[in-house]
């Protein structure tokens, strides 16, 4: 009676051990401590932008909110990855970020360019960022079509690099009607999601 009762409290234990693992979700690489002046690039396209909303609705703006550090948004509408690859060293010098928040790849996609060139030119905006002693965090960019499918070389450049990477937001914002102010763009709500959602991995990564 007395073994059958420590067997029942152990598989108790192994039970909650195991719930708790769940609750925390999938773990995510470290990224240094924000200071509260430290200053964060989000860096990409229109998305980064915020068209499709006003400038106090897009990510970065509502980001700032969320985790009480400065957000410098620094997106060009219609840029591919190329281009932004070229324009960032001199937006990293004149904002000298500490954390840099990549969202880039969309253009490509629609222009139906390269999947392997836009890879590459992402990978290499972390690398750069890296290099130069400033944290990186990617937030991913699905390929549109009849819906809106995941592109796998995100997540592989973050276990490559390792980088934390929101695989998810952009993918369930942009196939929703009710989050989006036209075919390709979010509204203040969709872009109020991606921010939650950036502020919620930079979090879990420990940056703030």
């Amino acid at each position: 009676m007395e073994i059958r009762r420590l067997t029942l409290m152990g598989l108790a234990a192994i039970a909650t051990s195991g719930l708790l693992l769940v609750g925390c979700g999938p773990s995510v690489p470290s990224l240094p401590k924000l200071e509260t002046n430290a200053v964060v690039l989000a860096f990409g396209d229109s998305l980064t932008h915020g068209t499709g909303a006003s400038p106090e609705e897009s990510y970065p703006a509502v980001l700032a909110k969320l985790i009480g550090r400065k957000v410098v948004g620094s997106g060009v509408p219609g840029e591919v990855s190329e281009t932004g690859l070229r324009r960032l060293p001199d937006v990293l010098d004149e904002v000298k970020p500490r954390l840099l928040i990549l969202c880039h790849g969309g253009n490509d996609f629609l222009q139906r360019l390269d999947e392997a060139g836009a890879a590459r030119n992402v990978r290499a905006m972390a690398t750069l960022a890296r290099d130069r002693g400033i944290a990186v965090a990617i937030v991913a960019t699905p390929k549109p079509g009849l819906g809106v499918s995941r592109v796998a070389f995100y997540e592989a450049l973050g276990r490559e690099l390792a980088i934390p990477v929101e695989n998810d937001v952009l993918a369930e914002v942009l196939g929703s009607r009710k989050l989006k102010s036209d075919l390709v763009h979010p509204n203040a709500e969709g872009y109020r999601r991606i921010a939650d959602a950036v502020a919620k991995l930079l979090r879990r990564a420990g940056a703030v």
